[in-house]
């Protein structure tokens, strides 16, 4: 099995545990333990929720970019969500796609938010995917001009 398809399965279990943060909050974690998609992987990794993502956004995405692992199964997820990921200037911004799947209400699930057996479901369709090519998507970054 992969890295990646060993942190997708992990993180299956992190969010059956834990369950699915509502979007609106605007972390990466709440007080009663349920992550967003980003945070379930970072625990994944790390087997830690860091108190920033109660608080803190923008640090918690930080910590986030910098964990390369966490990275690389953040970019299967994106890779198999039936829309793309929007581009940042500096490639694809898959922690903003993740985030706006969750907050939208999805044509392929009956026009509702994606709930956590969703995501168990997406993780599942992602570890498949790294597990079968074995190479992890990258993101593309322009070359400077």
């Amino acid at each position: 099995m992969s890295e990646a398809g060993l942190i997708l399965r992990t993180t299956q279990q992190v969010m059956n545990d834990h369950g699915l943060l509502d979007p609106d909050l605007g972390n990466f974690a709440d007080h009663d333990g349920r992550l967003d998609i980003a945070g379930a992987v970072f625990r994944a990794v790390t087997g830690r929720t860091p108190h920033t993502f109660l608080n803190d956004p923008a640090y918690a995405q930080l910590l986030i970019e910098t964990n390369e692992p966490v990275m690389d199964a953040l970019r299967w997820i994106s890779r198999v969500l039936p829309t793309d990921a929007p581009d940042s200037g500096n490639g694809d911004d898959v922690i903003e796609h993740l985030a706006g799947w969750l907050s939208q209400r999805d044509p392929h699930l009956g026009h509702r938010r994606p709930n956590t057996n969703d995501v168990i479901g997406l993780l599942d369709r992602a570890a498949r995917a790294s597990e079968s090519t074995g190479t992890v998507p990258r993101q593309t970054i322009p070359a400077a001009a």
